[in-house]
This record gives structure tokens, sequence and C-alpha cells, in this order.
């Protein structure tokens, strides 16, 4: 199964909206199939498996990262069939798959065919995997990730507002394999008036497929030559609100981006509204790259499932440096987000922090 995840963990980011999948054949003791699922509408893990393992599959074992696929509402044929037809003895499941149309029926048809199925073997790492497609599958909304840069006290930037760059070079390139594999990144309009990224993904990409670039901006005030606007290397989305002119609308929408106008709250984009819209258009997972208003906003109205916070071994003091966290400071340490199931590791001489909010 450890083989099975690790080529699921391949596929992260391509195959989106579905979920990525690992499968091994096994018989006698040795591997004679395996693959993984490449991208979203081509050949599934387990059918590439048995394809490789041919008449060797017969009276095998597969392993598999997520419950087979028994549906026909989708564009590839269900794999439930191609197993049985196999002659495969044995099938050892990771995950069940949360999507209504499969979960627990898949894991049935192969037991009324004879097969001896077991599952939940490595389904902790497995549903590590999954996160995103169980997300926007049970909540429909893609799963966040909030990352912070930031010195040691808590600093994002300067009282000026320098911030490149507060991490060394493995955090940066740790961050673009992030950014590789999620299905979209969010910036708010702060952060491009004053840095102008061009937030793709320059290495880790997944096969080639870059994330949709999204830009809060209530009153479109982005410039028109904006890096995230020049090119065509990534689409990109601007999320604005009603406040916005219709002719600075048009003026964007003829430059190649998307405009996306959402109801607003004081002056802001809901990011209620926003994740829900994303979801509806298959954003199984974002990735927020925002100032500290934006992080602020976003972990306030509970958009956030988890964090992953590098810290850079100095420190810029002083108060009118940017904080990583905007907004009020709350009143009691009880009302500090919590976070769990958090783990630490080295970057370079960078600490990365991560961990989970839900």
């Amino acid at each position: 199964m450890a083989r099975a995840l690790a080529l699921a963990a391949r596929g992260l980011g391509a195959t989106s909206p579905n979920p990525p999948v690992g499968a091994v054949v096994i018989r006698g003791n040795r591997v004679v199939g395996e693959g993984y699922h490449r991208r979203a509408g081509g050949p599934h893990a387990e059918v590439l498996a048995l394809r490789r393992a041919g008449a060797r599959a017969r009276g095998a074992t597969l392993y598999v990262s997520l419950e087979p696929c028994c549906h026909l509402d989708k564009r590839t044929p269900p794999c439930v069939p191609a197993i049985i037809a196999s002659g495969v003895a044995r099938v050892v499941i990771a995950a069940r798959d949360p999507n209504p149309k499969v979960r627990g029926r898949g894991l049935t048809a192969l037991r009324r065919a004879g097969l001896r199925v077991d599952p939940g073997v490595g389904s902790a790492d497995a549903d590590l995997l999954i996160k995103p497609y169980r997300t926007l599958i049970t909540s429909g909304r893609p799963f966040v990730t909030l990352k912070v840069a930031s010195t040691l006290d808590g600093k994002i930037a300067t009282a000026k507002g320098e911030s490149r760059w507060i991490t060394g070079p493995a955090a940066r390139k740790l961050v673009h394999q992030l950014r590789g594999r999620a299905d979209a990144i969010v910036v708010g309009i702060g952060t491009i008036l004053a840095d102008d990224p061009s937030l793709t993904a320059r290495t880790g990409a997944a096969h080639g497929r870059m994330p949709l670039r999204i830009v809060l901006d209530p009153s479109l005030r982005i410039p028109l030559r904006a890096k995230v606007l020049r090119g065509r290397k990534a689409p990109t989305l601007i999320a604005t609100t009603p406040q916005s002119t219709l002719a600075r609308r048009a003026a964007l929408q003829k430059i190649g981006a998307d405009v996306l106008v959402l109801p607003s709250r004081r002056g802001r984009i809901q990011w209620r509204v926003l994740l829900s819209e994303l979801g509806r258009r298959g954003i199984a997972s974002l990735l927020i790259e925002g100032g500290a208003e934006v992080n602020a906003s976003a972990l306030r109205e509970g958009a956030v499932d988890r964090v992953l916070f590098f810290l850079a071994p100095r420190m810029l003091g002083g108060r009118d440096a940017v904080g990583a966290i905007g907004g009020r400071s709350p009143a009691r340490l009880s009302e500090a987000l919590q976070l769990k199931r958090v783990s630490v590791m080295r970057c370079g001489p960078d600490i990365l922090v991560e961990g989970y909010l839900r």
C-alpha cells in the first residue's frame, strides 16, 4: 500500500477535480503491474496497473489507495468491472470514496463478485492525499491552505513594504511546488500593487498545468500591465464587487481576464460566497498567498483548513513592520485559533510549521 500511496502522490494537482489514486498488483510477493491516475479524463490507476499486469493479474492482489469507482457519470469507464474481469482474487483499499455515487458501492460490488476486499489499510495517509477532493465533494468548496512567510517575530514585510526575500531558496522552491499542486492561488490587490507577482509555478507544476490566479480587487485597482494579466502562462480571475465600474471590467475582459462580480459586505468580498463559486467551477484546492488583511479576513471568516507558516531565522521588530495577520486582535488568549495535527520540518535555514484548523 505504501507504493500505491507514493504513486498516487505523483498525480497531485494534475487529476483535479478528481482525486489522485495509485494502484499496485502483487502476485507471489512480486509487483506485476502498477499505475497512477495522471490527469482528469485519463485512465484510472487500477486500469493502468491491471493493463500492465495482463494475465499475471489472475489470482493476484490489487492494492489501491481509493475505493474503485462503479458509476457511469464520468468521462472514463468504471473500474469495478475491469477489476472483476481481470481475475484478481483480493483487493486491498486504503480509503473509501466520499462521493455518494461510489461510497461503499464499489466495495459491495467487488464482494458480490466473490473477491476478498480489505478496506482501511493506510487510510490515514490516503485521507491526506484526497483532502481537497473530499472537501469539494462533501462541502462544495475547495480545501483552503493559508501560506505565510515571516520572520521569527511574525513580520511579513518592513515598514516600507519590503518583503523579498524573507525566506531562503529552499522554502521558495517548496512554495512553487505547492503552487504547482494547487488548482488556484489567491492574493489581494495590495499584494499586486506592492510586489507585482506573476503567481506562476516555476517548479513542480503538475504535468505542465498552471494554477488559476485569483486577485481579490473590490474596486478594480489592478494595473492593466500587472504581470498576472500579461501573457498566457496561466488563467487569471479578478474577483470584484458591484462598486467597480463597468468600463473597468470591460477593459480587463478585453485583455483576457475573467472578471467575477460578487456581493460585498462593508466593501469586502465574502469568502463564503467566493469559495462556493470556486467549488461550482470545480476548484478543489486553493492556496492563499495574501497580505496581512487577506490572511486576517480568511481566518476570521473560517475559510482556512490548513496553515503553512514558513519562519525565517531573523527578526525585524518594530510596531510599524507588517505583521502576518492583520485586523483586530482578540481580547482573550482563549480566543486564539488553535492548530491541530501540527508538524514541523526544516527548509534549509528556515522552519515550516504545518497545522490544520479542521
